[in-house]
């Protein structure tokens, strides 16, 4: 690995948009520290960069894991960015689905989003230089049926992100944050969920490498929130302007209730991957 230069740590890093991030930082003359549960394809993705990078396997939703996480960003002189990317997502009514799987992703979308930043924040404020990138969803803005966790915890994303920010700005810290909150983005995370890529319009696909242009993009002019692409910007856009009765019949018409059994029974061989 380089010996010195900025250092970025990112979670989720071994698939998709957090791989993704992987090879952008390292481009840009990062350090790198890739975080995420299958040591084979981080070696992998290690592999792939000029300067290598540095291997650290952990279940962020487990205590010791994220603890040694924890350890290793409060260790870090030159961190520089951290990008909060790991999580997955499941689909079935919140009362009918199994709790282990609703209680993993609270664990691993907030309170490993909590605890990285706090470990993070001091060091960078203290060197007036930095910046944390939380991934985010435009399903923070929405509340489907079948979908109540996944909304409900990028939707804390959200705001936990604006909350750092205001504080920052308080004490007139140069440090950036941001929500990254992406659509449909060419991974495996629909894969995972068993969902047929043909029933979304391919307008509303974007690739994984413009989704973390954008964001790298807009933090380097301080963006608060990012939202990839112009159709999930008007479309974030106009939720704040419905009425919330047409909102909840929009999601009630066009939400993934009514293809349920089908996804469910195509996941069943999709259960592995957990990053976004």
């Amino acid at each position: 690995m380089i010996a010195s230069g900025p250092l970025a740590l990112v979670t989720g890093a071994s698939s998709g948009i957090g791989a993704e991030f992987v090879r952008r930082l390292s481009a840009k003359g990062y350090r790198l520290v890739l975080v995420a549960r299958r040591k084979d394809r981080l070696e992998r993705l290690a592999a792939e960069m000029p300067g290598g990078a540095e291997v650290l396997v952990a279940d962020l939703a487990h205590d010791a894991d994220l603890r040694r996480v924890e350890e290793k960003v409060a260790a870090e002189p030159r961190l520089e960015i951290l990008v909060n990317n790991a999580g997955f997502g499941t689909l079935g009514m919140f009362f009918d689905t199994g709790l282990e799987d609703q209680d993993r992703m609270h664990r691993l979308h907030i309170t490993a989003t909590l605890r990285l930043s706090h470990r993070a924040l001091p060091g960078m404020i203290a060197r007036r230089k930095g910046g944390i990138i939380n991934v985010s969803s435009v399903a923070a803005f929405l509340h489907n049926p079948c979908n109540v966790s996944y909304g409900a915890t990028k939707a804390w994303i959200n705001s936990f992100t604006e909350g750092l920010y205001v504080e920052l700005k308080a004490i007139g810290s140069p440090v950036r944050v941001q929500a990254l909150c992406p659509g449909f983005t060419y991974t495996e995370f629909h894969d995972t969920l068993g969902v047929d890529r043909n029933l979304i319009p391919r307008s509303l696909w974007m690739p994984a490498g413009e989704v973390v242009e954008a964001s790298l993009r807009a933090l380097d002019r301080g963006r608060l929130i990012v939202i990839p692409g112009w159709r999930y910007r008007l479309f974030a856009g106009a939720q704040r302007w419905l009425p919330q009765r047409l909102r909840h019949a929009i999601a009630l018409k066009y939400g993934p209730r009514n293809r349920l059994p089908e996804i469910q029974r195509n996941a069943e061989d999709h259960r592995d991957a957990d990053e976004r």
